[in-house]
């Protein structure tokens, strides 16, 4: 079982620790254990419970109605809620449950359903990768252990490579390379972005994590491809500076590196030939 700090609580749910502790002190909707040096952490079980107070709290129901429901009737008037992105709100936290409880059929089975109710691309953008954000925050925390974090990418992982194998095969003759630097090996993006640039028409030669900037050099000289993608999660900001320096001697029509939000305030200085992209939507208008 996890041991999860106000904190954490708070990045995961948005509700402040005031609001927290005030929930807990007059509703007991939080049943905090103590350490041996007295300091309050709160456990698996807390966290649902908090997840799914927080829909109904969100949607206006006041936390002390909340307070006086049990937790079949909290779950079912979860399932009643309409409004769309509360419904999103609740998908992600049904994966998030199953992740805690290493639920990896309950996570496979979740995953399928929402693909049939929004489908592949929605669950992705507005399940998914919100999801993955979120999660991200307990990463940082070392409450959620490596074991999770294969679990769940794993699955995820294939079921985007799925989703690629199943479209039909690009007859254009636009080309792009998709590429990790080399260390790095968070690739969900990627494969992300080969699905939408596949579907897109667009041929794509995908290199996977952990590549040598020599190595898609010498395939970018040879296929001279429209495009070259790439992005970094590990790096700070000199490392990224080097490494698109390095992505300035490829051969494309146009080379992009992505951002996530947290480099986005980082002011990366970048060569010429290189294009700064911030969301995955404004890249793919760019492309094809």
């Amino acid at each position: 079982m996890a041991r999860y700090s106000i904190k954490d609580l708070e990045q995961i749910s948005g509700i402040k620790a005031h609001t927290l502790r005030i929930w807990e002190k007059r509703y007991a909707l939080l049943k905090p254990e103590r350490t041996d040096t007295n300091i309050r952490f709160y456990s698996d079980e807390d966290l649902k419970r908090l997840l799914t107070v927080s829909l109904l709290n969100d949607n206006g129901m006041r936390i002390s109605q909340i307070a006086k429901l049990s937790k079949e009737d909290v779950l079912e008037k979860v399932k009643s809620l309409e409004d769309e992105n509360l419904q999103n709100q609740k998908r992600i936290n049904d994966l998030v449950a199953s992740m805690v409880d290493l639920d990896e059929p309950g996570f496979k089975s979740n995953f399928d359903h929402f693909v049939s109710e929004i489908g592949f691309e929605k669950t992705l953008k507005e399940v998914i990768y919100p999801f993955l954000e979120k999660v991200g925050i307990l990463w940082l925390s070392d409450e959620v252990q490596p074991t999770h974090e294969h679990l769940i990418t794993h699955i995820i992982r294939n079921k985007i490579i799925v989703a690629i194998e199943s479209l039909p095969q690009p007859e254009s003759d636009y080309k792009a390379i998709l590429f990790l630097p080399e260390g790095e090996f968070h690739e969900l993006g990627l494969l992300y972005f080969y699905y939408l640039m596949k579907k897109k028409g667009i041929n794509v030669y995908y290199l996977g994590q952990s590549v040598p900037s020599s190595q898609v050099k010498l395939l970018s000289d040879k296929m001279k491809p429209d495009w070259i993608f790439s992005y970094s999660i590990i790096r700070k900001k000199p490392q990224i500076e080097s490494f698109l320096q390095e992505m300035n001697q490829f051969t494309a029509r146009e080379t992009f590196f992505l951002e996530n939000k947290y480099q986005q305030n980082w002011n990366i200085k970048y060569p010429k030939e290189i294009s700064r992209e911030v969301k995955f939507e404004s890249l793919l208008k760019k492309v094809g």
